[in-house]
């Protein structure tokens, strides 16, 4: 069934991307993401000496700091520093730096839909940039399933106010192809068709989930891409200015 979006995207049509690295000179590795008009910074600090209450202290901490466009923290926020947390403690190499704390800030600049899975990719981003060891990249994208059954990807605000389930998926990719050699390091091999974190709001059908699954892992293909590129003009850019 063809559902006409008000933006005129297709059903399985992503919003624009936008990506930059080493935004804030002062955080140890920075960036920005936007999905149409959707932007979320992320600022990575650390790694620094301790963790915190009972965490392992034979591992590295993940702190997430959420910092909404306005107001104070919700229930919805502390869920998303949640996810947060649990997503990119499974993609960081967390034996590397033993007994520490890495606190990642993700300030909403602006919520147009698709709110956690723009923050998911932005901090991935930052941690690149600040040079955190990790397993592999990941990207993240939004499946809703309306009412009368029809299913988008990446919806805008207005988009998500008529859906009746989300699907928050995130997807591995390797980083072998998008850095330089030396530049991280890297155990274990890459997760081609495996799922990171999946998290859904609402009663989804088994069929309806698999879908939404099918077209998520499609689209994070054309993401993935979209990120290596802007991992490589910036590595690329780097090795030049050097």
């Amino acid at each position: 069934m063809e559902v006409d979006r008000e933006d005129g995207r297709t059903q399985n049509q992503l919003r624009p991307l936008a990506c930059s690295r080493n935004i804030l000179h002062r955080a140890h590795g920075s960036a920005s993401w936007s999905q149409g008009d959707t932007k979320v910074l992320a600022a990575v600090y650390g790694p620094k000496a301790g963790t915190k209450k009972n965490e392992n202290p034979e591992k590295a901490c993940i702190e997430i700091i959420w910092k909404p466009k306005t107001g104070q923290l919700g229930k919805l926020e502390k869920e998303y520093e949640m996810i947060l947390k649990r997503t990119l403690q499974s993609i960081c190499i967390l034996t590397v730096y033993p007994n520490t704390t890495t606190s990642i800030i993700i300030q909403v600049v602006n919520d147009d839909g698709a709110l956690l899975p723009s923050a998911i990719n932005a901090a991935c981003v930052a941690l690149v940039d600040a040079r955190i060891p990790m397993k592999y990249l990941a990207v993240a994208i939004c499946c809703c399933v309306a009412k009368s059954g029809y299913v988008i990807l990446d919806p805008t605000k207005l988009e998500e106010l008529k859906m009746k389930v989300f699907a928050y998926l995130v997807f591995p990719n390797s980083v072998h192809s998008v850095l330089t050699e030396g530049s991280l390091s890297l155990q274990g091999g890459p997760m081609e068709h495996g799922i990171i974190t999946s998290v859904t709001h609402g009663i989804m059908s088994v069929d309806d989930y698999f879908y939404c699954l099918e077209r998520g892992r499609a689209a994070s293909v054309k993401s993935s891409d979209f990120l290596r590129r802007s991992l490589q003009q910036h590595s690329t850019s780097s090795s030049k200015a050097g």
